[in-house]
């Protein structure tokens, strides 16, 4: 019976990472490219670190057994009284935030499709940051998967070219430059890549459990996200309000954003590597299937080829000893 439960457990963890995978990279670019005003991307990252601070909150509550007592006793002991395991968090909050805006920069310049592909590079960084920071030495099939990465998301980017020739504008959305989404996906990736092995160097054997640490990281999240409001946006938000271009797709991507990671993290205990490699593959799939009825995405054989190999690198990389993948990014 407990065998069975946990086959099923890994069936529920493949679809839920497949589709937060796709679902997220596709509702951006949706978002980004529709008709209708335009909602200010420093907002909605703002938004989405708040609703996930409330969903963590939730969370901890819950597990303190429905007790506001209980979980403001586990904040003042765990966050308060650890006043510099919490300052720890705030170079990786910033690092968040800064990562969040550059992907909606990158689902303003890059299809879907593109944008998943791409966004794989994140192995290849977090790859690099192990070795760098953490001193661990990759075996030569993890090599040949970077390699094999890099080749994929080149080909995937060339064969995509055509467009830069002359602006493009989509629906109401910004002008369609994608060197520029490509250069805001791999900063996002490198930033992804640092925070994960950042987190893995300074805060490994810390007893603060995920929804703990992931109420440190929104709640300082916070004034750097409304900082980067302020700086980049404040004409804007004083003219036409904060919630300009809001309405009801936004909020859920907002949440989307906020708690698919959340959901993520229940189950991907169940997954081992190679499920979730095969999870990132599956993603995107649906990505480049969505985007081609969805934004007239044109499918030609150098990408298919590209993604092809990204894929086969994923599944590569995936396919090692466990002991050389302990990259713990706790941020979800």
């Amino acid at each position: 019976m407990e065998q069975k439960n946990s086959e099923k457990m890994k069936y529920i963890s493949l679809v839920t990472l497949t589709v937060q995978n796709a679902a997220l990279g596709l509702s951006m670019r949706y978002a980004r490219t529709r008709a209708g005003d335009m909602f200010l991307s420093s907002t909605a990252v703002l938004m989405s670190e708040f609703v996930k601070l409330i969903s963590c909150l939730w969370l901890v509550y819950h597990e303190e057994g429905n007790s506001f007592m209980k979980l403001k006793e586990a904040i003042h002991t765990q966050i308060i009284k650890q006043p510099l395991d919490t300052l720890k968090v705030c170079v990786p909050s910033m690092v968040y935030v800064v990562q969040n805006n550059l992907l909606y920069v990158a689902a303003s310049h890059l299809d879907a499709a593109t944008y998943q592909v791409t966004y794989q590079l994140k192995i290849l960084t977090t790859a690099l940051f192990t070795v760098a920071i953490l001193k661990r030495q990759l075996i030569a099939t993890q090599w040949t998967a970077l390699v094999v990465l890099l080749v994929g998301v080149a080909m995937v980017q060339l064969a995509q070219t055509e467009p830069e020739k002359s602006g493009k504008t989509v629906a109401s959305g910004p002008e369609q430059h994608r060197w520029v989404g490509f250069g805001a996906a791999l900063a996002a990736c490198v930033l992804s890549g640092f925070a994960g092995i950042y987190f893995e160097k300074i805060l490994k054997g810390s007893n603060v459990s995920v929804w703990m640490r992931n109420i440190q990281l929104s709640f300082l999240s916070l004034p750097f996200g409304l900082f980067t409001c302020l700086i980049y946006d404040w004409s804007t938000i004083n003219s036409q309000g904060f919630f300009f271009g809001y309405d009801a797709f936004i909020w859920y991507l907002v949440i989307l954003q906020a708690t698919g990671g959340l959901l993520v993290a229940m189950v991907v205990k169940y997954a081992d590597n190679i499920l979730k490699g095969f999870a990132t593959s599956l993603a995107i799939i649906l990505s480049c299937v969505v985007s081609i009825y969805l934004f007239n995405f044109n499918l030609t054989l150098q990408f298919s080829i590209g993604t092809l190999l990204v894929m086969g690198s994923v599944f590569l990389y995936s396919y090692t000893p466990p002991k050389n993948l302990q990259h713990q990014n706790v941020k979800i």
